[in-house]
């Protein structure tokens, strides 16, 4: 039994509410949490205590049992995502709508990543995915897990939604995992509970109705909002689609639910703890009737300051593919993975981007100095540089930024784990520099 008793508003309405089975769901929120995890299609397996597979989503897993992420350097390397089973639903709805074979592609409440990294995998290159949060320490965060899951074709960003208003009819799909109310994390952290109210439940409401209307013009004709919340109220849920599509003149699309319940009036869909091995999650869909004017992508008075490296030597001696786009900022040199050249430069004319695509380096007069995500891109050619495989204590022990006896030769060096990149040292001959970002280490004990 929680510590903290669920709210006796909350409980009074879910039992006037003929949509949910209170007691079944009342029981389910006093067990145990299930954990699941969604390996990356583009690193290595990883040895987790897998239980069964979610059907509504590949390369996801239930397990045993919760094992200790931090203390796993393969989860440091973005072998894997721990997300909740639930959302990752997300993957089954995008499998039903009509995406055109290179989309664009806004998640927009992004962060800490779960959906983004859903949604980069699902995209398996192709197209773009730019993952915006607004807070910006929790943008950071987000960026982190991009990085590490290496996905070439994605940006990260740091905006309000109303920021995005220049990127009108942009986005082929929205993705709005919006700010709620919690009610179906009452499981998994119990303290939220303190946390709820029914005056709680309409404020987000308003915030929920306003970021819809400031990113919806950022739909392009044809397109989709899939807007989500961890919630189970109708008001934040079947309410705010039916209001969107009325006031936005969108169409509500119906999408087949498998193992999920379908919302109430048949709008979206809901997993249940007292139904699934998951926690609360609520799912819907909205497209777009027709265009709401001239887009964005029509005109050209835009400006950047990103250029396209035209001496690839540098980038060569790398061993990278000489045959890719690279692109230059100040000193630093990206490559974005993608088939639209303009959207780099556009996307970072209105944007604060603090990913674009996958970071190469830095140039100083010595060369490039690598970067970590180059490290952690699958595409990295890992036989052009001086590979150091360590232990698992070794591991970890870099990871927390230290130091220790290591063999190797002279210059930058990838310190792997199991074949898996973590990172760069510099090797001095009898010592190393740790280059792994300090924003990253591990601060925990771990004794």
């Amino acid at each position: 039994m929680s510590d903290f008793p669920l709210p006796l508003a909350f409980v009074t309405r879910i039992k006037n509410d003929e949509f949910i089975d209170a007691d079944a769901l009342m029981v389910a929120m006093e067990s145990d949490t299930p954990s699941s995890i969604r390996l990356n299609p583009l690193k290595s397996k990883s040895n987790l205590p897998i239980n069964s597979p979610i059907s509504w989503c590949s390369n996801a897993f239930l397990l045993k049992h919760r094992p200790s992420y931090v203390r796993d350097p393969l989860f440091h390397a973005g072998a894997y995502y721990p997300q909740e089973a639930g959302s990752m639903f997300l993957e089954t709805v995008l499998n039903q709508l009509t995406i055109k074979e290179f989309p664009k592609i806004l998640d927009l409440c992004a962060a800490p990543g779960g959906k983004s990294t859903l949604i980069a995998s699902w995209l398996n290159g192709k197209g773009l995915l730019v993952s915006n949060e607004v807070v910006h320490g929790r943008s950071k965060i987000l960026k982190e897990n991009m990085v590490k899951w290496g996905a070439e074709n994605t940006f990260v960003s740091n905006n309000d939604p109303s920021d995005f208003a220049a990127l009108k009819s942009y986005f082929d799909v929205v993705v709005v995992d919006a700010p709620c109310s919690g009610e179906g994390m009452f499981r998994k952290d119990p303290a939220s509970r303190a946390h709820w109210s029914e005056e709680n439940v309409a404020n987000c409401v308003v915030r929920q109705k306003k970021i819809i209307s400031d990113i919806w013009e950022c739909v392009q004709p044809e397109g989709y909002l899939i807007y989500s919340t961890c919630t189970l109220n109708r008001f934040e849920n079947e309410d705010n689609i039916q209001w969107a599509a009325d006031e936005l003149e969108a169409d509500i699309v119906p999408i087949s639910i498998g193992d999920f319940k379908e919302g109430r009036e048949g709008i979206g869909c809901y997993a249940f703890p007292n139904l699934l091995e998951t926690e609360g999650f609520f799912i819907a869909v909205l497209q777009k009737k027709h265009a709401d004017g001239e887009s964005f992508s029509s005109k050209k008075n835009y400006k950047s300051d990103v250029t396209i490296v035209k001496d690839l030597s540098p980038i060569t001696d790398l061993g990278l593919d000489s045959n890719a786009l690279y692109y230059q900022w100040k000193e630093y040199v990206f490559t974005a993975a993608i088939q639209f050249i303009e959207d780099v430069k556009l996307l970072h004319s209105h944007l604060r981007l603090s990913k674009m695509g996958t970071e190469i380096g830095q140039y100083s007069r010595k060369g490039i100095i690598p970067n970590e995500a180059m490290a952690l891109s699958p595409k990295i050619q890992k036989n052009q540089w001086q590979q150091l495989d360590v232990s698992l204590e070794q591991a970890l022990s870099y990871l927390k930024g230290e130091t220790f006896s290591l063999d190797g030769k002279k210059g930058y060096a990838l310190i792997c784990y199991q074949n898996e990149p973590l990172g760069w040292v510099n090797h001095l001959g009898n010592r190393f520099n740790n280059l792994y970002p300090k924003d990253w280490r591990i601060r925990m004990r771990l004794d």
